[in-house]
């Protein structure tokens, strides 16, 4: 077997058909999955949080107790799928929404402020930086050189 690509899209040595290779994630997919992944941890412990501080005194709004954890489990839930489909580019938008749904969770505990912004910044600075780099290796790409090598 020479290791080349053409050899991972044929059949192998048995005769049976190899899976197709998987192409390759953008830098902004995986920038954005991992920053989703972080926060999705955080929406978990802060609902979590949330749902401790308003079982003593109700919830926050007249809140039940439950709703804030049903909530903080539908954002989770939310988080999860935008991962799984970064590879469409419309889920990206989600991914803003999310970060403006878990900026205005600040209304339910301040803290949750401090939460989004640092996110939201995350999450702006992964995209404006993961596109630039995904241009630029999609431009050295189209002029015939190995991404990510100097020119001799």
């Amino acid at each position: 077997m020479s290791g080349t690509t053409a050899d991972a899209a044929g059949p192998d040595d048995a005769g049976a058909p190899r899976r197709r290779a998987r192409a390759a994630r953008s830098v902004r997919q995986s920038l954005a999955s991992i920053v989703l992944t972080f926060e999705l941890v955080i929406v978990f412990l802060a609902a979590l949080v949330i749902w401790g501080l308003s079982r003593d005194g109700g919830g926050p709004f007249g809140l039940p107790a439950w709703a804030v954890l049903v909530g903080g489990g539908v954002v989770i839930l939310l988080m999860a799928v935008t991962i799984a489909l970064l590879r469409y580019e419309w889920a990206y938008a989600l991914g803003w929404a999310l970060q403006v749904l878990i900026l205005a969770s600040g209304l339910l505990n301040p803290a949750m402020y401090l939460v989004g912004v640092i996110f939201g910044g995350m999450w702006a600075y992964c995209m404006i930086v993961g596109a630039r780099i995904d241009r630029a290796r999609a431009a050295e790409a189209a002029a015939g050189e190995e991404p990510g090598k100097e020119p001799a």
